[in-house]
């Protein structure tokens, strides 16, 4: 269903059951799969020479909310789900089942793995590498100059299953170990081992994550988070986790 006032260009190629809401404006340079629901004001596929001539494509079964700008060049695999007024640069490529925060920023040439979350207002600088399962909660800044300004770009890097807590900032160059967790408002200057929790400015060590109880159940361990949180995972993913983190 293709709401009145929606503009979309004969060039772009558009999937079978696919929603757009009022005023959503569709370039040329766009593919768009199966059962995509794109709400109002939206513009997809705004284009760039930065692109460097590649479409942007959103993969089956996602959903973008209104006031949302989506840059050619970037590709989304099924099940992207955004908040509202979302910018993404070009070349932003992403795995399965992304979902993206209200206002969120991306500013373009990264990669992002499978099932990541991003809570609202997390900006994301050019070069920057997310893995699998890596949550990153609301104002968090991932930087990516070593002595602004310059035409230097050294972007951040974080592993599977990471989190990163709300008002953190990661300066250029660093990597978050897997299944690691930086604390809130914490100034990330330096590589983050592993299975570690760092917190403050600049953060600093506290010790393994295995440290932290969960609130309800004060005798199990928080993390690794897959043993206990499986809310909105796919039935596959959570066995897996329940082979994997059995013991």
């Amino acid at each position: 269903m293709i709401a009145g006032g929606a503009h979309i260009s004969a060039k772009a190629q558009i999937g079978s059951n696919v929603k757009l809401g009022f005023g959503t404006i569709v370039h040329d340079n766009v593919i768009i799969g199966d059962n995509v629901e794109i709400d109002s004001y939206c513009e997809i596929g705004y284009p760039t020479k930065l692109a460097e001539g590649k479409p942007l494509k959103i993969g089956k079964d996602s959903l973008i909310r209104s006031h949302s700008v989506f840059y050619e060049g970037s590709e989304f695999k099924e099940g992207l789900k955004t908040g509202h007024r979302v910018t993404i640069r070009e070349k932003t490529i992403a795995g399965l089942n992304l979902q993206i925060g209200t206002l969120c920023d991306f500013q373009g040439h990264l990669t992002i793995g499978d099932y990541c979350r991003t809570h609202s207002n997390v900006h994301l600088g050019q070069a920057s590498k997310i893995g699998n399962f890596v949550w990153i909660f609301p104002y968090t800044v991932l930087t990516n100059d070593p002595h602004p300004p310059s035409n230097k770009t050294i972007g951040v890097t974080i592993e599977d299953y990471a989190i990163v807590a709300t008002m953190v900032c990661v300066l250029p160059g660093i990597t978050i170990g897997t299944h690691s967790l930086v604390g809130a408002s914490s100034m990330v200057n330096r590589n983050v081992n592993p299975y570690t929790i760092v917190a403050g400015n600049p953060a600093k060590e506290i010790g393994p994550t295995s440290k932290i109880k969960l609130k309800d159940f004060p005798e199990v361990a928080a993390y690794p988070w897959p043993k206990h949180f499986h809310r909105g995972y796919p039935d596959d993913v959570v066995a897996t986790w329940k082979t994997e983190y059995s013991s």
